[in-house]
């Protein structure tokens, strides 16, 4: 019994007496424009798009340089403290983590200061994120180094001049890497593929970036241990370094071992004060740079290179970097490994700009970002750069020390430009040990990742396989073999999610237009004589088998019964055609014939289904094998007596259908807006009398 007796009514007389839409009766009285007003707008907005104005121009520069739309616009005295605060701790912190990634990156320490400078400035200009801290990033100089070690692996003995070499060369090859992604972006943005940067998706990117902190931690574990083994890249390159470290354990340099231990004692517990205590803290505690000042302090008063053999930074140049001319004629050997690591580069710098403009209210665009990396890569490359991208450490501190705007850049870059004018060269006992220790702890929130595996499971298993299949691909395999074998699956899953999208019969909620699965809700109804079916997915060449299976096994359409009713059919033509012939040479008058339907009733007793109604609102599209797969499927339904009628089409769906001839097989009247303007047309139908009556006059 109701408790609400006028809301029954209420939803009674709607669920009644509105009016009953078709597409063809929607159209006439809402319908859109017509297809030549559609072209004249499209040429329209053409024209307006060809046009050149002072307007349209500044409008342009403003969209591709953003610079010149929020300065402007900048609060001075409420933002320019938190830029300089976050700015500065930022740029403290991008000295150490910009020479200790740059040996991920197999070039000399002093490259990785110089990618901290220009990617930085350059974003300023040209980013949308406001609290994105760009320059050097782990899994970027590690995908990066392996294609250095491949080009230019280590030579076993080399004179000073040689070392020289050595080292252009493989600035040179890191160099060109930078130059050929930001041309990727760069064309990715023209195209406007910003898009593609969705088909990594939050589970790949973790698991990848979890998976590579293990190459970052085990590749410098002989830079922690002291010893001097060459870098192994391709297949299995984790396994391949673990056991030439286990090999060569007993060659341990047990000073560069204590340093690593000392450097681990005070980094990871000031780390983890920092992480606790971030929201009472102003500024965390710059723990990476006061150990290298330490540790170069240390160094240089002991004279540990000498006295204990210790591996030290060297010499680093002070002053601006020469523009050079990156490694050109390699650029066909690293375009394979250039793709990958442009993809991971951009994955991770639009999800932390995402993450963040949805925490503090403001859009990111991604093409923009394409542009705004794409510039700071291929710039950056012609002054002896390696590739960049936002790195997650930094951008939380930048976010966590108060930034505000893109100006927090400026400051960070002051720094690191202090460093390479005057401070560099004092770095120079720095040991590499203390360098590798940096590495490892600056990966802690890769590792805290596995906290998320138990909610993922309870959320979705599918997704946590997926981040288990990118994980243990990263890992075993390689880091970019990997990355495609996590994207491939992720692809995959979402195939056979399509392929089998649910389909189910619905039911109607009492005096409601709602209509919804049976199995799911006891309480709906199955509207007599109607089958209400619908399917949860995409129609296409992929998975009509499936969809049409699924259809003959809720109508109970086999072949066999299909046969039969074909029989009965015809044997139904027969009689009529000799009752009809007995009728007039009897020369009797008004005599009645039974309906087709109450004849196969009677042959089968089967069903008393007289009209299958499709709901296509969670069809999002369909091919022309779809369209085919209707047509038949309404042949079929047809020849057993039951009328197939459609619902929710959207446009697109509905374009196909009628394009593919389906009209010629179903009424357009029998295509409806709503499920329930059909159910309703299909019950006044049903209490019409028959008109399928034959009447003979004599």
């Amino acid at each position: 019994m109701s408790l609400h007796p006028s809301r029954d009514k209420m939803s009674a007389s709607v669920a009644v007496y509105r009016n009953i839409y078709t597409e063809d009766r929607f159209q006439q009285a809402y319908g859109s424009e017509d297809s030549a007003d559609g072209s004249v707008r499209l040429r329209e907005k053409l024209a307006g798009r060809c046009r050149c104005s002072r307007r349209a121009w500044l409008h342009l520069l403003r969209e591709r340089v953003p610079i010149f739309r929020w300065l402007p616009r900048y609060r001075l005295r409420k933002w320019i403290l938190g830029d300089t605060v976050a700015g500065l701790t930022v740029g403290i912190l991008h000295i150490p983590q910009g020479m200790a990634f740059a040996l991920l990156t197999s070039v000399a320490p002093i490259f990785g200061l110089y990618t901290s400078f220009f990617p930085v400035i350059l974003y300023m200009f040209f980013g949308t994120g406001r609290h994105v801290s760009t320059g050097t990033f782990a899994v970027v100089s590690l995908m990066t180094g392996s294609v250095v070690e491949q080009l230019v692996p280590s030579p076993l003995n080399s004179t000073a001049s040689e070392a020289s070499d050595f080292e252009a060369q493989r600035i040179g090859v890191a160099s060109a890497v930078a130059l050929l992604s930001g041309i990727i972006m760069l064309c990715m943005c023209g195209l406007q593929l910003g898009f593609l940067s969705t088909y990594l998706s939050e589970p790949i990117v973790k698991a990848f970036t979890s998976a590579a902190a293990f190459h970052v931690t085990i590749s410098q574990l002989q830079s922690m241990l002291g010893l001097r083994l060459p870098r192994h890249t391709g297949t299995f390159s984790l396994f391949k370094t673990l056991a030439s470290v286990m090999e060569n354990l007993p060659h341990t340099n047990m000073a560069e071992l204590l340093i690593s231990l000392m450097c681990l004692a005070v980094l990871v517990p000031v780390k983890e004060i920092n992480m606790r205590y971030r929201h009472r803290l102003r500024t965390p505690i710059p723990v990476e740079i006061l150990t290298v000042i330490v540790a170069t302090g240390v160094a240089y008063a002991s004279s540990l290179d000498s006295s204990y053999n210790i591996e030290i930074v060297g010499h680093i140049p002070a002053g601006f970097p020469r523009p050079r001319m990156p490694a050109l004629h390699t650029l066909p050997d690293i375009a394979g490994d250039t793709v990958a690591i442009t993809f991971v580069g951009y994955a991770v710098s639009v999800s932390l700009a995402m993450i963040y403009a949805d925490k503090h209210g403001y859009s990111i665009h991604p093409n923009q970002e394409l542009l705004a990396h794409g510039i700071s890569n291929t710039v950056s490359s012609f002054f002896t750069c390696f590739p960049s991208s936002a790195t997650l450490a930094t951008t939380n501190i930048l976010e966590s020390a108060g930034g505000y705007t893109q100006l927090s850049g400026l400051f960070t870059s002051l720094v690191v430009l202090i460093v390479l004018l005057l401070i560099g060269p004092l770095f120079y006992f720095l040991p590499k040990a203390v360098l590798a220790c940096i590495n490892v702890t600056s990966l802690r929130q890769m590792f805290l990742q596995f906290q998320d595996l138990p909610e993922l499971w309870r959320i979705s298993k599918m997704d946590f396989m997926v981040w288990l299949v990118t994980w243990l691909s990263v890992v075993v395999l390689n880091v970019d073999l990997g990355l495609a074998i996590g994207v491939v699956f992720s692809m995959m899953t979402v195939i056979c999610r399509t392929q089998r999208a649910g389909c189910s019969v619905l039911g109607r909620a009492s005096n409601t237009e709602i209509y919804r699965p049976l199995e799911k809700h006891s309480k709906c109804y199955e509207v007599p004589g109607v089958k209400i079916l619908t399917y949860n997915g995409p129609i296409y060449y992929g998975n009509r088998s499936f969809f049409r299976e699924e259809m003959s096994r809720l109508l109970g359409l086999t072949p066999e019964k299909i046969h039969s009713w074909e029989k009965a059919r015809k044997a139904l033509e027969k009689r009529e055609r000799e009752a009809t012939i007995n009728t007039v040479e009897r020369g009797i008058a008004n005599t009645s014939f039974s309906s087709e339907n109450d004849f196969f009733k009677s042959e089968t007793s089967q069903s008393d289904v007289q009209a299958v109604l499709i709901d296509c609102s969670s069809v999002i599209f369909v091919d022309v094998a779809g369209a085919r797969l209707f047509t038949q499927m309404c042949t079929e339904c047809q020849k057993v007596g039951v009328h197939v009628y459609l619902a929710n089409c959207n446009e697109s769906v509905l374009k196909i259908l009628t394009s593919s001839g389906l009209m010629n097989y179903i009424n357009p009247q029998h295509i409806f807006v709503t499920v329930h303007d059909a159910v309703m047309y299909i019950q006044q139908q049903k209490e019409k009398p028959p008109e399928n009556t034959t009447t003979v006059w004599v």
